[in-house]
């Protein structure tokens, strides 16, 4: 019986200390709100040909990356060194593929709105680590070139991935991240034009998109327009 106001007593100092932890971390509880935007490096996609005749394609065509846009507003909330940070984003996203006897490249155009759900983590000073899933809705999708002009499955779920880090001066910031489709590959099928070099015949007739998923390296300047212990955190990690 001796041992059991001892047992008490470390459950009691254990409680205590567990809830001055909780309470000292959210007394650190700041928020802050602001607009981010920039570039985006797009990567993926395969179209294969399917020759209907001589002097037409049947060979398969990667994606070339190229560079995009987007731009939207954010939101964070931190506990201490941890935070929480939703975003909303429209995206522009451009991939070019090379189908040989083609006058031009075939452009493919996916416009997308995104909210992305992070958690993060201040390292130190200025700098932090994150990730975590976004929800993307594709506004609209279509391979130039292709004369039915459908509209192209770019996913078959609307959650991806992105993971990045982040250091932020002030209200000022630096944000590279890197997105990742989700979803799997789906083949679908096209009607291209036969507009080849010199208007002839020629380049791809009938071809199949055989993946139309796309990711992204995404780079974006940070603009905070204000909240509640905007500096405060960045200063005291400093020290």
């Amino acid at each position: 019986m001796s041992a059991y106001p001892n047992l008490m007593k470390k459950y009691l100092l254990s409680l205590i200390i567990i809830l001055a932890a909780t309470v000292s971390s959210f007394s650190q509880t700041t928020f802050s709100y602001g607009l981010k935007g920039g570039i985006n490096y797009s990567m993926g996609g395969e179209i294969q040909g399917e020759s209907s005749g001589e002097g037409y394609w049947d060979g398969i065509a990667e994606g070339e990356g190229a560079i995009g846009f987007h731009g939207g507003i954010f939101a964070q909330v931190n506990f201490g060194n941890f935070f929480i940070r939703p975003e909303v984003v429209y995206n522009s996203l451009t991939q070019e593929f090379a189908i040989p006897l083609r006058e031009e490249n075939t452009e493919y155009s996916v416009q997308t709105f995104t909210i992305p759900l992070l958690v993060g983590y201040n390292i130190y000073g200025p700098l932090d680590i994150y990730a975590g899933p976004v929800y993307s809705n594709v506004l609209d999708a279509k391979l130039f070139g292709e004369e039915t002009e459908r509209l192209i499955v770019v996913q078959n779920t609307p959650i991806n991935a992105q993971i990045g880090t982040k250091a932020e001066f002030g209200r000022f910031g630096l944000d590279i991240r890197y997105e990742h489709s989700l979803s799997n590959a789906e083949r679908q099928n096209l009607e291209m034009d036969n507009k080849g070099v010199f208007g002839g015949a020629g380049g791809a007739n009938r071809a199949y998109f055989e993946d139309a998923r796309l990711n992204q390296v995404i780079v974006s300047l940070i603009f905070k327009i204000g909240g509640p212990g905007l500096n405060e955190r960045r200063r005291r990690a400093c020290y």
